[in-house]
């Protein structure tokens, strides 16, 4: 079975994505830069409200590039540790989404280790600061060493279309060490080609649609998405 995480922006959208059959959630706040950190109140609402889906909270304090300064490593642990603390009332599978680089293209290992080891139990997915490294596999390796549990990643490329055989590669190399979640530019009608391409059992996407002003997240496709993984 393949795993369809749709990226969120807020626990209405969340609800939607479940309701559509989404088998996990990132959420995230400000969508325009790529995704923030949201409020603990959503996180909190949205463990409240989901039935079922996965939850992965996105940790990032602003948006443009993935340097975290040590103001900002400060408020991510914060923001774990708040994150940890949250009641779980349905014992959702919870976990956290982190990133940083450092100025000369490699992964920040000391932030990394830190955010992870702050992350205790939970799940940790590096995200797609991973594409941005010069050398992807070498910082496989070092992400599968510092024990997180997946990795987000187009292949360094556009989209997960373009970077399908580096994704392929990537997921070779990695085994069962580490999951690599195929993701960018993914939707209901390039689904199974992306499938087929990478040989992924994870994507991500988001389903956006444009309702009273703002981005929403569009059911229908989500359920095609679905759909379209089930066939295969």
């Amino acid at each position: 079975m393949t795993t369809v995480e749709i990226c969120v922006s807020d626990v209405p959208t969340a609800l939607v994505a479940e309701a559509a059959g989404a088998d996990r959630l990132e959420l995230c706040a400000d969508l325009g830069q790529g995704g923030t950190t949201p409020s603990l109140g959503a996180v909190g609402i949205a463990l409240q409200a989901l039935r079922g889906a996965g939850v992965r909270v996105m940790i990032r304090p602003r948006g443009g590039d993935f340097r975290v300064s040590a103001v900002e490593e400060r408020v991510m642990l914060a923001d774990i540790a708040a994150v940890r603390a949250l009641p779980n009332p349905h014992g959702l599978p919870l976990g956290v989404v982190v990133g940083a680089l450092t100025g000369d293209g490699g992964l920040d290992l000391a932030v990394l280790r830190r955010l992870i080891e702050a992350a205790g139990p939970l799940p940790v997915t590096v995200h797609k600061a991973f594409d941005e490294v010069h050398d992807q596999f070498g910082a496989l390796e070092e992400i599968i060493e510092l024990g997180a549990d997946a990795v987000l990643t187009s292949g360094a490329a556009p989209t997960a279309l373009d970077g399908a055989a580096r994704i392929a590669a990537l997921r070779q190399r990695a085994g069962d060490r580490l999951r690599v979640i195929a993701a960018g530019g993914i939707r209901s009608h390039n689904i199974r080609l992306v499938l087929d391409q990478t040989g992924a059992r994870e994507v991500h996407l988001r389903a956006p649609v444009p309702r009273d002003g703002r981005e929403a997240t569009d059911a229908d496709e989500v359920r095609r998405v679905v759909d379209a993984t089930r066939a295969g």
